[in-house]
């Protein structure tokens, strides 16, 4: 197949070195972060940048000056040849290229590949096609996180579902053989299982916002110190020890705008954490925050005196699906903690904290409304 006929070897020169584009002083294609290729009216590869190199694993030099079939062999998931299929320089003057698909190179190596058709007149012939590559790792990650995703969930959700199944469908056709107390503990079983459904669901919803840039925050004037109280009261009247727990608040504070259901799922979810994985005393210290942080606002700091998390895990603990060295929980807590806490324009960190343990410390920007900042 020929895929050119004129000859336009300045695009070579053009395209493999610095040139000024839209005001820029200089650019060099090995700048971009996506394989470029770029054939010439001949058909001829005048530009092969590194990334090109890299993902296609073709030398530059073997590339250039090349036929475009020959330097980049493309096979489409059916096995047939690319460049003979779709034939950039020839088909309908109105074409201006191919949007981004899965092909394949020598060997089977999957690559995402785009096409720009360019003409220099509307309808002429083309002058230059211009070839984006990209790996598919990344989507490939994506793929596997969705995975597994779907995988936790359906997990999470057998168990419960299973349990209110089982009861339901006992009591409904037995209700006469049992005693109310045996109803009851049957009901509370089905209540509870329920509404470990219901917080999954909602951790799902709140990681489908947080993917997509959607969490809505409701700002508002937020006392987190009282916040800080109100779990801990929780937490005692559960049963643990009040002195289980020792609260610092070293103030004044900052007036402090945020959205006061989020800042309680985050405070239940350190605590949580604390409670259950850690030992000893949970020590929680709400402190304006210092000349570290780039904002003025609140910090938390949520410490416990139990092992703590192993240096090597400390990286991946805000990631989908860690459970350190347990298995309770789907492992999404925290990546929401993170996903609301940012949201809110702070940042969450994780460490050792005094006592060995681990130390979880995030902060919140005052981040009043622009109203009262303005003075209105």
């Amino acid at each position: 197949m020929t895929l050119g006929t004129s000859s336009h070897a300045e695009d070579r020169g053009a395209l493999t070195r610095p040139a000024a584009h839209h005001g820029v002083p200089g650019y060099d294609p090995d700048d971009l972060p996506d394989g470029l290729v770029v054939a010439d009216a001949r058909g001829r590869v005048v530009c092969f940048n590194a990334q090109a190199a890299r993902i296609t694993a073709v030398p530059r030099d073997r590339a250039l000056d090349r036929p475009l079939e020959e330097a980049l062999p493309l096979e489409d998931l059916k096995g047939r040849r690319w460049w003979a299929l779709t034939d950039p320089y020839g088909g309908l003057a109105t074409r201006t290229g191919q949007p981004e698909r899965n092909l394949l190179l020598p060997g089977g190596r999957e690559v995402l590949v785009a096409a720009r058709y360019v003409r220099d007149r509307p309808l002429g012939p083309v002058d230059r096609v211009v070839v984006t590559l990209r790996g598919t790792e990344a989507r490939r990650r994506t793929e596997r996180s969705h995975a597994e995703l779907i995988a936790t969930v359906a997990h999470e959700l057998r168990s419960p579902l299973t349990s209110v199944k089982g009861f339901t469908a006992t009591l409904l056709a037995k209700w006469e053989r049992f005693t109310d107390d045996q109803k009851r503990l049957m009901l509370e079983t089905v209540d509870a299982d329920a509404n470990r459904v219901t917080r999954l669901i909602t951790e799902l919803l709140d990681i489908s916002r947080i993917d997509s840039g959607r969490l809505e925050l409701r700002r508002q004037p937020v006392d987190i110190a009282a916040a800080v109280d109100r779990h801990l009261q929780a937490h005692t009247a559960r049963g643990q020890a009040p002195d289980r727990f020792s609260v610092r608040v070293l103030g004044p504070l900052p007036d402090l705008w945020a959205d006061p259901d989020k800042v309680d799922q985050v405070l239940s979810n350190l605590l949580e954490n604390a409670v259950r994985h850690g030992e000893g005393t949970v020590t929680i210290e709400v402190a304006p925050t210092g000349p570290q942080d780039d904002e003025k606002g609140t910090a938390v700091t949520v410490s416990d005196e139990g092992p703590g998390i192993p240096e090597e895990s400390m990286g991946r603990v805000f990631t989908r699906f860690w459970r350190g060295s347990t298995r309770g929980g789907t492992g999404l807590g925290l990546y929401i903690v993170k996903g609301i806490v940012e949201a809110h324009g702070g940042t969450i960190t994780v460490g050792r904290g005094p006592a060995g343990g681990a130390e979880f410390r995030f902060t919140l920007p005052v981040a009043a409304p622009a109203y009262l900042t303005q003075g209105f």
